[in-house]
């Protein structure tokens, strides 16, 4: 019998196929199949059953996450945006509203969540998106940049100031005063819904405030960004595992001088350095989800680390996948042309390369005392 994991890898599989380059080349993903998936687990796994969802482990959500992302970057994008609304409410939220709002998205509903400002976007303590209390509502004023899946969601959870410090309120793409705009033409992830949202008094119930409000804003928003740096790094060796794959086929096949590219030693190098690469990426990823699961303390730390490893190692791996294919590899939406473009971008989200080396250089200063 499938265990759940095998069960939601064969399900990714089976609906990706072969239609991640022409969702890419469209920019779009049919939102009817992001509702099926979400409504079968695949988009929050590590949701519990008692609010619909799966309940995978954070090392298996991970091994899911990194099938998704050797298929189609854009779609493991929708992934991780998911997931991490789901832990913001899990982690932030009462009782009630973990039942409301983890049920509407293990039940169908898809969610971005919204962090970056156009003066904001790593100096999170700087953003001005505000939430403020009157009588029974709450009013949230503020404009976000390059959310991820806006442009499909139903829900935004949008992190701002309230009274002083920070709050994260689930804000319904639907309300009167809200206003999203597609990103024309992104870099990578094409298909993953990146949007605009402005937020102009948007009226809505207290109870979309989750129960955490007046805590730090950097505390609130370090929480939620472990769970995506995480999941970016498990997609980042998704890519490096297509590319090793794909420049792995193209060497064996492919003859130049009378010999297969693989007797080539420069070529072959390419491909040392790829699978180094990819292994490194998963050991880091691999150790981040343990300490994860297992509550550690150090879990912030790896997580750094294994999103700072798995990006960087993905956008060369790319690079050297796209040196070993040629022209091959280089048309619009060849696996590897994506991958090209969609790791570039993965040293840039969820805390940048130079963010993540700051966090890193810190840890290293007080463990040397």
């Amino acid at each position: 019998m499938a265990t759940v994991l095998e069960t939601l890898t064969a399900l990714v599989t089976d609906t990706v196929g072969d239609a991640a380059g022409a969702w890419d080349v469209a920019g779009e993903i049919p939102v009817p199949l992001l509702r099926a998936l979400g409504a079968k687990g695949v988009l929050c796994a590590e949701a519990a059953p008692e609010f619909g969802g799966p309940g995978l482990s954070g090392a298996d959500n991970g091994a899911l996450t990194a099938h998704t992302g050797a298929l189609c970057s854009s779609l493991r994008s929708v992934m991780t945006s998911q997931g991490m609304a789901a832990w913001t409410v899990q982690r932030f939220g009462d009782r009630e509203q973990r039942a409301e709002f983890i049920g509407r998205l293990t039940g169908g509903d898809l969610a971005a969540v919204a962090f970056s400002e156009a003066g904001a976007g790593s100096d999170l303590a700087a953003m001005t998106t505000e939430i403020r209390r009157d009588g029974d509502e709450i009013v949230v004023d503020g404009a976000k940049t390059w959310i991820t899946v806006a442009a499909y969601a139903d829900w935004i959870v949008v992190f701002g100031r309230y009274a002083g410090a920070g709050g994260v309120a689930v804000v319904p793409a639907s309300a009167h005063g809200v206003r999203v705009e597609r990103v024309p033409e992104p870099l990578g992830c094409r298909a993953a819904g990146h949007a605009a949202v402005t937020l102009d008094g948007v009226r809505l119930p207290a109870g979309n405030l989750l129960a955490v409000a007046g805590q730090p804003v950097v505390m609130l928003t370090t929480i939620a960004l472990a769970y995506g740096r995480l999941s970016v790094a498990w997609g980042c060796v998704g890519i490096l595992r297509a590319c090793l794959a794909a420049a792995a086929r193209h060497a064996r096949t492919r003859e130049q001088f009378g010999k297969p590219l693989l007797q080539h030693q420069l070529v072959a190098r390419h491909l040392a350095e790829l699978y180094a690469a990819e292994r490194t990426a998963t050991y880091a990823c691999e150790q981040a989800a343990r300490s994860r699961d297992e509550g550690s303390p150090e879990q912030v730390r790896a997580g750094v680390l294994a999103k700072h490893v798995a990006a960087g190692n993905a956008a060369r791996g790319a690079a050297s996948a796209l040196q070993v294919l040629a022209s091959a590899g280089a048309s619009g939406g060849h696996v590897v042309e994506r991958a090209y473009r969609d790791a570039k971008l993965m040293e840039v989200i969820e805390g940048s390369s130079e963010i993540c080396q700051l966090i890193l250089a810190e840890h290293a200063a007080a463990a040397a005392g």
